[in-house]
């Protein structure tokens, strides 16, 4: 669990003045307040062991989960407002109503398959009111390649949407509340994440996007000694992070991935109709080589669901849902417009309900789910 930040903890401003200028501003269990000792903490408060006491205890129970019976997520279900729609109505469909808030959603896909497109989309969307779809709030855009183009945020808005967005004024108003950080290290990431509770506060933040969570792990972490185990480290503590927000401020967070190739034959699983890690793997040739969304299975494990993006013959491109608590192991044909992301309604290989093994992979050749091949 991310660690929460002392300003909101009931304690005196004096104190928390205090520890901020001995660099202690989070209750984190590695790090700041719940790392130090009660002598340190003592030392660094000019405070009573009872005051130290007590601030240890609320830090305590800063960080302990809140318990949730399956009926109080019964009820929020029925009560609406749970999920956030794509604006793809098949995806949304076998979804049970789009994007579930609250949690991790990852896109994967190659190079220029969409998966910024498919952002800038959600992107406009959440800005709506919700009665007309959206989240009815501000955006938060991590940029971590470069790849955000204001422009085209604004030319998928027009030519979308051009009841809501047809003058300067309702243009300006929606690029107000897309927020764009751009980062450039993974401290960087680390520490903006780490901070970003009052922004998400003040600005009314109802969609982070990260884009891409892959780039800088890959950038920094490939070539140096004991790499593979610091960059675990680092992306667990993200994961972490990020499902803190998504939980605390009840709001979908979108990451972006980057695809890798595997060697060697991959495990036999029960059923021919699931994969057996989630990762929606796609058979490269008959050897056993296959691509696969990047950083591996601790990673893989911490996403509550996967969409990959492949590409079609032309300009048709496939949305396969990889992982998902709701939806069956299945795709959809989508297409890239100056509207955003859009679904082909003239593609093949849609969901039709009966049997998702099959018809979700119909007319796909060279998918593999797990040593099954359709």
């Amino acid at each position: 669990m991310a660690a929460k930040r002392l300003q909101r903890l009931d304690i005196s401003d004096e104190l928390k003045e205090r520890l901020a200028r001995q660099g202690l501003t989070t209750c984190a269990v590695l790090q700041d307040v719940l790392a130090k000792s009660p002598l340190e903490l003592m030392k660094l408060s000019g405070r009573s062991g009872l005051t130290v006491h007590d601030l240890v205890h609320r830090c305590c129970l800063s960080q302990a989960v809140k318990p949730v019976t399956a009926l109080h997520l019964l009820k929020s279900r029925e009560r609406g407002g749970t999920f956030f729609a794509t604006s793809l109505p098949d995806l949304d469909k076998v979804l049970h109503g789009g994007i579930p808030t609250a949690t991790m959603t990852e896109i994967a896909g190659p190079a220029g398959c969409g998966k910024t497109q498919f952002s800038m989309t959600l992107s406009v969307l959440a800005t709506l009111p919700v009665e007309d779809g959206g989240l009815g709030g501000g955006v938060v855009y991590i940029d971590t390649e470069g790849a955000f183009s204001a422009k085209r945020l604004l030319e998928i808005a027009q030519t979308r949407l051009p009841q809501q967005f047809q003058d300067d004024s309702s243009l300006k108003e929606l690029a107000s509340q897309v927020h764009i950080v751009s980062v450039q290290s993974c401290k960087n990431l680390m520490n903006r994440l780490q901070s970003i509770e009052e922004d998400l506060i003040q600005k009314k933040i109802k969609l982070m996007v990260l884009d891409s969570v892959a780039s800088l792990v890959r950038k920094e972490y490939s070539n140096v000694q004991g790499g593979m185990m610091r960059r675990t480290d680092f992306l667990a503590s993200e994961a972490a992070l990020l499902k803190y927000i998504a939980e605390t401020f009840s709001i979908p967070v979108i990451v972006t991935n980057q695809i890798t190739t595997r060697y060697g034959q991959r495990a036999p699983v029960s059923s021919p109709h699931t994969p057996d890690d989630g990762d929606g793997s796609v058979e490269v040739d008959g050897e056993g080589s296959y691509l696969t969304a990047a950083l591996g299975n601790t990673w893989s494990h911490s996403v509550n669901t996967r969409l990959i993006l492949q590409y079609l013959a032309g300009d048709r491109r496939q949305i396969l849902v990889a992982k998902s608590p709701v939806a069956p192991f299945t795709c959809f044909d989508f297409i890239i417009t100056k509207k955003g992301v859009e679904q082909d309604v003239q593609g093949q290989g849609h969901y039709k309900g009966t049997d998702p093994g099959k018809q979700a992979i119909q007319g796909r050749a060279g998918l593999s789910v797990g040593s099954t091949q359709w």
